[in-house]
């Protein structure tokens, strides 16, 4: 028999996660999209209906302080943000995984200024890709659910413990009304352990964290963070495939769709990977041998899981949603020649950057983008990126 789902607001449903894991500290200033998860959180907490601190402070740097404070004591944490938001506490967002503090953060992802924009694409996580979170993208409200459980199981596991940021595309899943199916709060106890950090700080029993770091030891401290985020891996798979035991919903670092059989692939992350697969099922009755490659886990990136999926075909078009200005266009594909340089049977990369600052892209524009960029790979026209629907 199918599980009840419940038709709900994707904020509200992802707010709802973090009050069932029993989060102890809630820290956040409210920024647009995101809004809507904090102002929920904080009304279970007034309302009695969850046992927490919700701490309303003065800005998102704030936030991220309280929030490396209530993590360093061991409190289970959560904050979200956005955006600019984002770009106040990136300070301190470094901080919090230099120094190992395991949290949760919805990121409700949404263009930086200038010009100013409240709309939707990739340009916030970006900008902190490199700060050693755990990065995860999610495509639709079921997986905003289930993530922000996900998150705080992966964040701290005693072998891990690093902060996790849920990528959510603001407006097109945080505004959404989607059809939700809850985990009871039992099940939610047998996935998430209480938790327990070791070397907490406490009174009784003294202990520093992010002391001043002489030219000596910092190389030795940074390779240090490389291998702590690389050696997350296994529980991050872990962790997926017990959520999958638990619920029948499992979930991959790379996951694909027609993708066995296909001569090129487009590459996507985030909520338009399943308007693609739309996409990919009328091009396929059309004959086109195509199919969509996802990217759910973005750091640690998984490289070998990659590979594994798109090498031996001929060509893949890369969907940015976020340009690096001045370099070879998209961050993501960026990284993806990266990954590919120099290996035997690596695909051809075309790169398009769109949907800037929630421009859409229908169906029809998947279509041309991937008929497109086939024949540009087809062609050997791969370098720099295309701006898709640039006017002009």
């Amino acid at each position: 028999m199918e599980k009840a789902r419940k038709g709900i607001e994707v904020s509200i449903a992802l707010a709802e996660a973090a009050a069932q894991a029993d989060v102890d500290v809630v820290a956040a200033y409210p920024i647009t999209p995101q809004t809507h998860i904090v102002e929920h959180l904080a009304e279970l907490v007034a309302e009695g209906e969850l046992d927490a601190e919700f701490v309303p402070v003065d800005s998102e740097h704030s936030a991220m302080s309280v929030c490396c404070g209530s993590a360093a004591v061991g409190a289970r944490t959560f904050t979200s943000t956005s955006s600019q938001g984002l770009a106040l506490m990136s300070e301190i967002f470094f901080i919090a995984a230099a120094m190992r503090l395991p949290m949760v953060m919805a990121l409700a992802n949404r263009s930086l200024s200038s010009p100013l924009s409240i709309w939707n694409d990739h340009t916030d996580t970006m900008m902190v890709r490199d700060a050693g979170w755990i990065h995860v993208f999610v495509e639709n409200g079921q997986e905003s659910y289930d993530h922000t459980l996900w998150a705080f199981r992966v964040a701290e596991d005693p072998q891990v413990m690093l902060p996790v940021a849920v990528n959510l595309d603001g407006f097109i899943l945080t505004h959404m009304i989607e059809p939700i199916e809850y985990v009871d709060n039992q099940t939610v106890k047998n996935f998430l352990p209480e938790f327990k950090m070791k070397n907490a700080l406490h009174p009784d029993n003294p202990v520093s964290m992010g002391c001043f770091g002489m030219p000596e030891i910092y190389t030795e401290t940074q390779m240090a963070r490389e291998e702590g985020i690389k050696n997350a891996y296994p529980t991050i798979l872990k962790a997926w495939e017990e959520w999958g035991s638990l619920t029948g919903r499992y979930y991959h670092p790379i996951e694909t769709y027609k993708t066995e059989d296909a001569d090129y692939c487009i590459v996507t992350m985030g909520s338009y990977g399943e308007t693609a697969m739309e996409v990919v099922d009328a091009l396929r009755d059309e004959g086109e041998k195509v199919g969509v490659v996802r990217i759910r886990l973005w750091r640690p990136f998984p490289f070998d899981d990659f590979r594994k999926a798109v090498l031996g075909k001929q060509a893949l078009i890369v969907l940015d949603r976020a340009i690096s200005f001045g370099g070879p266009g998209g961050p993501v594909a960026s990284e993806l020649r990266s990954a590919l340089y120099g290996m035997e049977g690596a695909p051809s990369i075309v790169n398009y950057v769109a949907g800037l600052a929630g421009r859409d892209v229908a169906r029809d524009d998947f279509r041309k983008i991937i008929l497109e960029g086939k024949n540009k790979a087809y062609a050997h026209d791969t370098d720099g990126f295309t701006l898709y629907g640039l006017r002009g």
